[in-house]
């Protein structure tokens, strides 16, 4: 994990828990790793990755 993020990078990975930017990744795999961790901790929350090269997001289910 890089740091904690407050707005969308230009580079990297951050997660989304229900719309807010809340952790920056190097790696793709570093970023699905961490949001199944919190999403096995946090079932009910909405956690997504935002690829910030292709300003995509991805839904993370368990």
């Amino acid at each position: 994990m890089l740091a904690a993020a407050h707005q969308q990078s230009d580079f990297g990975y951050s997660l989304e828990v229900d719309g807010r930017l809340k952790a920056e990744f190097a790696t793709a795999d570093g970023a699905r790793a961490g949001a199944k961790e919190l999403k096995k901790r946090f079932l009910l929350q909405q956690i997504r990755i935002y690829d910030a090269q292709t300003k995509t997001r991805e839904e993370v289910h368990l």
